[in-house]
């Protein structure tokens, strides 16, 4: 609507300065080919010689106030009253410009910052680009070593731009006119200055945009342009490209040269060069993590740490997360929490809000592996409420915050509510999202379409979460190839998914660790799916033999959100090879972990044969049959079948019903300490255990007993001859 509203606003200002209207717009209506370049000279060339000069050159600027037009047209010599006399101001002529209604508009209600209607805008540059003479005008301000051979100044125009925004702290704007000049050493100094600004906002991308035309001769020049030049890369993603980059940046500092302005080691942020070496010693943590090296990452930390001064507490907390995350790579997931939580806490008091939400994921995935999940949630919650509080839903991983919530609901069941707090990511964007937010948020969407039943899109989704991974230096506990193998199972696609188990070379007699146990969870998938489908007994033995490994590695390590999956996945084994009551004494272990916590997709989403294996226990008594009926009415079964068996005429005598799953011999070591009184902390240092398992123990034995106290249970126990 702007152009043809334009082009009236044009033929309006031509009209004023020609007697017979009614024959300018007979000639304008038809005899003209080019209507808008006739108008615009019409327009440009009944202006006072001064105010095309103003015009001209500074239709290169996106934004316009008074000292930047002053800074970029040079001074302008009028006699014309309208401009306010012999030495016009830039506000002057800006005001005048606005009165005249030549296609400025105000961008504030103080008249400071205006812009040009973006049509006159693109049809002043044309005239410069046909033209360039016409910069040269009474406007003075430049020198003669500011003009080509041409007479064209429009690169130094950029310059003065470029000059100007960097004096006022607009280095944004400053970068935008240097590149336009091709002054490659300007542009370099600017992007050394703002990499810091750019990096605490996860800007890298941006930032990679504007390097693209600088010369690699100018950036090896600067070790730290090259270091910020490889952060930005490995931001991205582009491990090998930041290599280089940072063996450059080495070799500077191997050399001993003394940094300079003007070379032959360039430095000009000296701040930044200081701290090269414990950058440095962090962004070789960081590639450590990303190609599986946890070793080499610690070590790598650990000296950053030791680089790093004590009043530096960004690049102290950036070496600090990385060793969270080596500790959650190795599965010690409370030692990752506490360090991880605590370099979360130097970002808040540093006001590095950014750096401080990008941990939230960690934390809150931390906290589901170990069977908190209300936890996870309020991790969440919380920190959406920080960000709410500053008033800017934009800044860099609120939409990240919003995909994790929203996963979250859809593991409770609560659909709608997930598919809302998605559709807020989205309309977020990447603008507001971390660096490896396209990858996760099609994830996101892929697990949502899954438990909405449509496995089509969910696996078309995958693919696209695929397209758009990198290497980060993220734990890859849930790999996507393994999570793609999930969903042909559920597809009933075998063949690909015994492909996979072939390419990865993995057996059911693998040593395990935590870094792979999704994936050895999902080739016990795989087998119990092989079992089904040719009942081999070896087959179904194997799966439960691993199985029964993975239970023992998750519970060791406090892996409660672990021990639920892998206690489902052996209610299923069991099912497949015909031992129901085994199958419903695992499915009850895992109910009773889960209860607490309101996990339901981890149930749903195995579809119709673990649905079979709860109808089996609607009828249980206690506080675990609303949570059964629940993971029922989820599953779609109806909840309201009464009992088949006969109601007896008389109540009978209550009978100690024994147990589904009877205790196991640590759970009866700790029955028998609570029976003494001891506490959890007195049990944990009796049995050289750690308190959660303790606490995790006590959530076992309570959901066989069916009890919700110590006292209870230690009654329950001794009608049960237990004790």
């Amino acid at each position: 609507t702007e152009g043809w509203i334009a082009g009236l606003q044009l033929a309006a200002i031509s009209m004023q300065s020609h007697q017979d209207t009614a024959d300018f717009i007979k000639s304008f209506t038809g005899s003209h080919r080019f209507v808008m370049d006739y108008l615009i000279e019409e327009v440009l060339h009944r202006q006072p010689e001064s105010v095309q000069t103003f015009l001209l050159r500074t239709s290169i600027l996106e934004r316009l106030c008074g000292p930047l037009c002053e800074a970029v047209v040079g001074r302008l010599e009028t006699g014309d009253w309208r401009l306010g006399g012999d030495n016009p101001q830039g506000q002057d002529v800006l005001t005048y410009l606005e009165q005249a209604n030549l296609f400025i508009i105000p961008l504030d209600n103080e008249r400071r910052w205006y812009r040009y209607h973006h049509l006159f805008a693109d049809l002043l540059r044309q005239q410069l680009r046909q033209n360039p003479a016409l910069l040269s005008s009474p406007a003075s301000g430049g020198t003669e070593a500011e003009q080509s051979p041409e007479g064209n100044i429009l690169p130094q125009l950029h310059l003065r731009a470029s000059r100007w925004y960097e004096q006022n702290n607009l280095l944004s704007e400053a970068i935008h006119h240097a590149l336009a000049a091709e002054d490659f050493e300007r542009t370099a100094t600017l992007l050394e200055l703002i990499w810091p600004t750019m990096s605490g906002s996860f800007q890298s991308a941006i930032w990679l945009r504007w390097v693209e035309p600088v010369p690699d001769s100018v950036v090896r020049a600067r070790p730290v342009f090259s270091m910020a030049y490889a952060w930005a890369l490995l931001d991205m993603g582009e491990l090998e490209a930041g290599e280089l980059r940072l063996q450059e940046t080495e070799r500077w500092l191997a050399s001993g040269a003394e940094p300079s302005p003007d070379g032959p080691m360039i430095v000009v942020d000296e701040a930044q060069f200081r701290t090269l070496p414990g950058s440095l010693a962090t962004a070789r943590s960081y590639m450590a993590h990303a190609y599986g090296d946890v070793q080499g990452s610690v070590r790598y930390a650990r000296q950053a740490l030791d680089l790093s001064p004590e009043d530096d507490l960004i690049r102290r907390g950036q070496a600090a997360s990385l060793l969270a995350l080596a500790h959650w790579a190795g599965g010690e997931l409370e030692d990752a929490y506490r360090v991880l939580d605590e370099a979360m806490a130097s970002f808040r008091a540093v006001g590095q809000l950014v750096f401080a939400i990008s941990g939230t994921y960690g934390l809150a995935d931390i906290r589901i592996t170990q069977g908190r999940f209300r936890e996870a949630v309020n991790l969440y919650e919380q920190t959406i409420q920080l960000v709410e509080e500053q008033n800017d839903v934009g800044i860099p991983g609120t939409a990240d915050l919003y995909l994790g919530l929203g996963d979250l609901y859809r593991e409770r069941g609560d659909l709608a509510e997930a598919e809302m707090y998605l559709a807020k990511s989205e309309a977020l964007g990447e603008p507001a999202a971390l660096p490896d937010w396209p990858c996760r948020f099609r994830l996101g969407q892929s697990r949502l379409r899954m438990a909405q039943g449509d496995l089509s899109d969910a696996l078309t989704l995958l693919d696209a979460a695929e397209r758009r991974y990198f290497r980060s230096p993220m734990p890859e506990i849930r790999p996507l190839a393994a999570q793609k193998v999930r969903l042909w199972l559920a597809l009933d696609r075998l063949p690909e998914a015994e492909a996979w188990v072939q390419k990865r070379e993995l057996s059911t007699d693998d040593a395990l660790s935590y870094l792979h146990e999704f994936e050895h969870l999902t080739l016990a998938r795989v087998r119990i799916a092989e079992y089904r489908r040719n009942p081999i007994k070896q087959t179904i033995i194997a799966a439960l033999h691993l199985l029964e490994r993975l239970l023992r590695a998750a519970e060791t390590g406090d892996r409660w959100g672990s021990v639920i999956e892998i206690s489902i996945q052996q209610a299923l084994a069991h099912q497949a090879h015909g031992d129901i009551p085994a199958a419903l004494a695992s499915l009850e272990r895992a109910i009773i972990l889960a209860e607490p916590e309101g996990f339901v997709r981890l149930f749903v989403d195995e579809g119709p044969l673990l649905a079979e294996l709860l109808t089996k226990m609607k009828d249980k008594k206690g506080k675990l049959r609303a949570y059964i009926q629940k993971l029922l009415a989820a599953f779609g079964v109806p909840t309201d079948i009464q009992p088949s068996s006969p109601v007896p005429d008389k109540p009978l005598a209550p009978q100690p019903q024994p147990l589904i799953e009877p205790l196991s011999e640590r759970e009866l070591e700790v029955l028998d300490l609570i029976a003494q009184g001891l506490s959890n902390r007195e049990i944990s240092e009796r049995l050289v255990l750690a308190l959660s398992t303790v606490k995790g123990h006590n959530r076992i034995i309570f959901g066989k007993l069916q009890v919700q106290r110590r006292t209870e249970a230690v009654a329950r126990a001794r009608e049960l001859g237990l004790l």
